[in-house]
């Protein structure tokens, strides 16, 4: 037997286990470690089992992961979320599904200072859905635009996905961030479409709330100014050169963690919360990659990702054909796996492949996300259907997938254009 085909069954075997429940970071490292060991022998093993935990997650550029996760920490604990959704609702709550709407709006800018899917729907989904129930929307309806504008905090950034596709790439932070920009934008734009379809088609599932004044609407204004002021700060200094990512993250999290603190939500239960979740969260992310770091070198080892390379070239292939099956594979890989694993597992195998057929790296990244967003709300185990149906307590998972398909279908269309016009993703990072 070959080791690039030793490494395919290695690939196989890992996503096995996972499937049948074993930890990713365990089940990655366990292959790698068999696998490297069956290639290279003891010594070699020993080596790679003593310096790679060190070496995968030592580099400076890692310290942006706790401060992203602190930084979305502390602006759960602000009252964040509920100001953005009081704001939106204050302008377009009265109209038909306008609370369905402004739950979209409110998951899509409270994610960009969060950067996390399952916390943002899980922030939203605690003020949004008692609302939508109180005016009588349809559960089908509520909990599928909670589900499905959670995937926004995957995307727009500051992102951890994104953050570690580029750390996975050496892509640059900074360029994938301004480039998730517009997909993120659009994201949310063909989110409030299906919303709007939907209620379009059956208008009892999304009654009229009631209609704010001037007054109450630019007061609710005055309350977001701070969730603004922040992200500019982020993401306009990454974009004007004035901070790396890693000292941005810093800074977001000095300004969220001043945010809570004015706003009077920070007491010492509230910052025992977010430091423990921040250096669970940091834990489980800094163990995966371990457990990748092991399986990499096996991959690496086999020679798998040349072998991809050869086969594409024997087979004739056109670039956009590999880009369809490359997606295609993610899109059912995220009907049973998370997508922070998706991407630790398959992107260091696929990213050369890409990089070899010529594709930008910053737009492959963002195809990629794009399509671990798709996964969040996937059936079976799309793990924001879940967060929102312990954060809705009495649905039944039939109720929330009901709801989800045309967020589905709003993501495939989004994925069809950023593939036909890679400008939307590049446009902005050129002009850096």
């Amino acid at each position: 037997m070959s080791d690039a085909w030793l490494g395919l069954i290695g690939f196989a075997a890992a996503l096995a286990l996972i499937a049948l429940g074993l930890p990713v970071a365990i089940a990655m490292a366990a292959v790698g470690l068999l696998g490297y060991w069956w290639l290279e022998g003891w010594f070699s093993t020993a080596f790679v089992l003593g310096s790679s935990p060190f070496e995968s997650i030592f580099p400076y550029s890692f310290s942006v992961i706790p401060l992203f996760v602190l930084m979305g920490a502390f602006a759960s604990h602000a009252g964040l979320s509920r100001s953005l959704f009081t704001a939106i609702n204050a302008f377009i709550g009265h109209r038909r599904g306008g609370l369905a709407v402004t739950t979209v709006g409110a998951s899509a800018l409270f994610g960009a200072i969060c950067g996390s899917s399952l916390a943002t729907v899980a922030t939203i989904g605690r003020v949004a859905l008692p609302e939508m129930r109180r005016h009588g929307y349809d559960d089908s309806l509520s909990t599928a635009t909670v589900a499905a504008g959670g995937t926004l905090g995957v995307l727009i950034p500051p992102s951890v996905l994104l953050v570690i596709y580029g750390l996975l790439t050496q892509s640059s932070i900074g360029a994938l961030f301004v480039g998730a920009l517009l997909p993120g934008l659009l994201g949310a734009g063909l989110y409030a479409l299906a919303v709007l379809g939907r209620v379009w088609a059956d208008p009892d599932i999304a009654p009229r709330s009631e209609r704010h004044g001037w007054a109450a609407r630019l007061t609710s204004l005055g309350r977001v100014w701070p969730v603004a002021a922040l992200f500019a700060l982020v993401i306009g200094g990454i974009y004007a050169g004035l901070f790396s990512p890693t000292e941005a993250a810093a800074v977001g999290a000095v300004g969220a963690f001043l945010l809570a603190l004015l706003s009077g939500e920070l007491n010492r239960g509230a910052l025992h919360d977010a430091v423990f979740e921040t250096a669970g969260l940091t834990g489980m992310i800094f163990f995966i990659l371990i457990g990748a770091a092991f399986f990499n070198f096996f991959l690496e080892e086999t020679g798998l990702p040349r072998l991809l390379i050869a086969w594409i070239e024997a087979a004739g292939l056109s670039p956009l054909a590999v880009l369809a099956l490359i997606l295609l594979f993610y899109v059912v890989l995220g009907c049973f796996m998370d997508s922070m694993s998706m991407i630790l597992l398959t992107v260091p195998l696929l990213a050369p492949v890409a990089q070899e057929i010529g594709f930008d790296l910053v737009w492959f990244g963002i195809l990629v996300v794009t399509v671990a967003e798709i996964g969040l709300i996937t059936p079976p185990i799309g793990l924001n259907l879940f967060v929102v149906q312990a954060a809705a307590g009495d649905v039944s998972q039939t109720t929330v997938i009901r709801g989800i398909l045309p967020f589905i279908l709003a993501d495939i269309l989004r994925l069809v254009l950023l593939v036909a016009f890679p400008a939307l993703v590049l446009w902005l990072p050129d002009l850096m």
